[in-house]
């Protein structure tokens, strides 16, 4: 029997150039040593207190707000294009791939094994060249475990990701959203907000 042949493939992984289209944002030196500190600090079992995981994520030079709670094995690939609002919480394992800045709002909580994904490929090119995006997660959003957010996206305020979902487009604020493609199934909050102390 002759051989199995296989088609030719368009694509041309050894063209591709990964200086183009990714900003690392620092040296490699400092890429090396913020690696020797995440394994240590944050990829590590042990549950480091929260101040030497804050102080090492400002040292590095990402913006972390009062009260932001990190459990233990939290990926952060550059943490100089992180932002953690206030009481913001990350769930164990989460992964964020953040080759564009990603914003964490506050009160807004990343549940576990979560992945942000702010990198990407162009499908479309023969040269796999990266298509990279930020990503927000607005204030009281939460993303539930084992969800995926995938660059250029945007999920609204007090948004609720159900587990396992997959997001790949803009998410409305006050909405509960599931599903692959992510989409609104619901709001929230099923009666409105009361009114402030003192309000009529």
């Amino acid at each position: 029997m002759p051989p199995e042949t296989t088609p030719a493939t368009r694509v041309r992984i050894d063209t591709f150039d990964a200086s183009k289209g990714l900003d690392r944002g620092r040296p490699g030196w400092v890429e090396a040593l913020w690696y020797l500190a995440k394994s240590v600090f944050f990829l590590s079992a042990l549950p480091w207190p929260q101040f030497i995981k804050h102080g090492l994520l400002r040292a590095f030079g990402a913006r972390v707000g009062t009260g932001v709670n990190i459990k233990p094995r939290v990926n952060i690939h550059f943490p100089w294009k992180l932002e953690l609002g206030d009481w913001s919480w990350l769930g164990e394992e989460a992964f964020i791939l953040n080759f564009e800045p990603v914003r964490i709002g506050r009160h807004a909580c990343v549940s576990q094994r979560v992945f942000l994904c702010g990198g990407n490929h162009d499908y479309r090119r023969p040269d796999f060249a990266f298509r990279n995006g930020p990503i927000t997660i607005d204030d009281g959003a939460w993303i539930g475990a084992q969800a995926f957010v995938g660059p250029g996206v945007t999920v609204g305020i007090d948004a609720v990701v159900t587990a396992g979902s997959i997001v790949t487009r803009n998410l409305p604020p006050g909405m509960v959203c599931s599903g692959n493609p992510c989409v609104p199934v619901k709001p929230r909050w099923p009666d409105p907000e009361p009114p402030a102390p003192g309000q009529p």
